[in-house]
């Protein structure tokens, strides 16, 4: 290339510059910047599907399911055809509730046991809440410099303030916010009066202390009518050492007797009533036979439950599960083992073990009041399970068509069994070591239905 063909090319942009009218050099500028704008707009599409796929990951593998309803959430669903205001539906709930017969020889409402009173991360070091369970009122607080958790009656002896709401955590005591009495986690004895000029504080100055144990990310109270010695809860190692983690929750209230709750176990032939037709048809009971979806993957259950015999450990009792799940009722897509380990009237270790992985989920039962029951599940399981949120999420859909049933059923103390009902006769009798003489019957409380 010559000297004069490298100016000429210098001066192109001039030339051509010269020859364009304004109207093509207008349309040049137009298609310059569509061009220009569809690469941007090819660009932040992409980013934004990255963005997307990247929350999708996280959301799915990395956020743990918190699954939430209330007591008027489920079951009541034929009272509220055309009903749309929330006023409404509530008021026409709560009167459904007040009329239905919940049994005539009812079992004592509060058993005697281990109780989640609450989660551990309900409570953080250093502060205090007010619980309301098992007849009375409890404050559960953490000492800021321990991280121990104590349990005492929520009102002060002094004027009856609520220690849970308000009250300060000082080392491990409790100050009231009222006028600032100081009580001892330990045993709930008051250890400061700041205003009073007497050495000596009353003996009666005290509220009682509840014995508490604290594993697996729930916060337990011993109550026992007979002020027995507690048994022993069993960790779960997987969790306490994190080799497990944690996948999600769900939080249920429930209208019903609690002991209604665990005889689920035991009543093995619910299952297939129930629990047959696959998750995606819902929880719906009047719909769920009738859906398409009831077919799309079909459950099979194999069920025995018995109590322990061991001794030491007849506060226990076994269910043992074999569950399939069936694509169209042909094509078999994964068998589990569950074993449902039931620990004294509240609380439940299941465990699931299948080709796909080892899951875990902790049940615990708490009465709120005489008829309402608060229902905690919290999951765990080996980082990285694929199909973990795939089981929270199916075990819900399955515990919400039980709960349709125990929000409008009756308590029967003695109901009409078959030859195959056996293990329910089984299970009640060994349910009957929880009441004791002294446990206080529905007569000694308030039973108010209205939520």
């Amino acid at each position: 290339m010559g000297l004069h063909d490298s100016d000429n090319i210098r001066d192109l942009p001039a030339q051509l510059t010269e020859k364009m009218s304004f109207g093509d050099w207008n349309n040049f500028l137009i298609w310059c910047e569509s061009a220009l704008g569809d690469r941007l707009v090819i660009k932040y599409a992409y980013t934004l599907l990255a963005l997307l796929a990247a929350y999708i990951f996280w959301w799915y593998f990395r956020r743990p399911i918190n699954w939430t309803r209330n007591l008027t959430d489920i079951g009541y669903q034929h009272l509220l055809e055309n009903k749309t205001s929330g006023h409404v539906k509530r008021d026409i709930i709560n009167s459904h509730r007040r009329m239905r017969k919940m049994g005539i020889k009812l079992p004592p409402p509060f058993p005697n046991g281990w109780f989640c009173v609450a989660e551990s991360t309900d409570v953080p070091p250093g502060k205090s809440i007010s619980v309301s369970c098992l007849g009375n009122t409890f404050a559960v607080f953490r000492s800021k410099e321990t991280e121990q958790v104590f349990i005492l009656d929520a009102y002060c002896p002094h004027l009856g303030a609520n220690l849970g709401v308000g009250g300060m955590i000082i080392d491990d005591c409790i100050e009231c916010p009222f006028h600032h009495w100081k009580f001892r986690g330990t045993d709930g004895q008051c250890v400061d009066i700041p205003y009073s000029c007497k050495t000596t504080i009353p003996k009666t100055a005290k509220v009682k202390s509840w014995t508490s144990f604290e594993m697996n990310g729930f916060i337990y109270i011993w109550h026992h009518s007979d002020n027995l010695t507690p048994w022993e809860l069993p960790r779960v190692q997987e969790i306490d050492s994190k080799k497990w983690i944690y996948y999600g929750r769900n939080e249920f209230y429930v209208n019903c007797h609690i002991q209604d709750i665990p005889e689920n176990g035991a009543d093995v032939s619910h299952l297939k009533a129930l629990h047959e037709a696959g998750m995606f048809a819902g929880s719906d009971l009047r719909s769920v036979r009738l859906s398409k979806w009831s077919s799309l993957g079909l459950h099979a259950w194999d069920a025995k439950w018995q109590p322990v015999t061991e001794e030491g450990l007849g506060h226990m009792a076994v269910m043992s599960l074999k569950h399939s799940f069936k694509l169209f009722n042909k094509l078999d897509i994964v068998n589990v083992d569950i074993t449902a380990k039931q620990i004294g009237p509240g609380y439940v270790q299941l465990y699931l073990v299948s080709s796909l992985g080892v899951m875990m989920a902790l049940q615990c039962v708490t009465p709120v009041s005489p008829f309402v029951q608060k229902v905690i599940h919290r999951f765990y399981g080996p980082d990285n399970l694929l199909f973990a949120k795939f089981v929270v999420w199916g075990e819900t859909i399955m515990f919400e068509r039980d709960i349709m049933v125990w929000n409008n059923k009756q308590y029967i103390d003695n109901p009409c069994l078959v030859k195959e009902d056996k293990q329910i006769k089984s299970y009640r009798n060994w349910y009957r070591q929880f009441y004791s003489d002294t446990s206080l019957g529905y007569n000694n409380f308030q039973t108010g239905l209205d939520w």
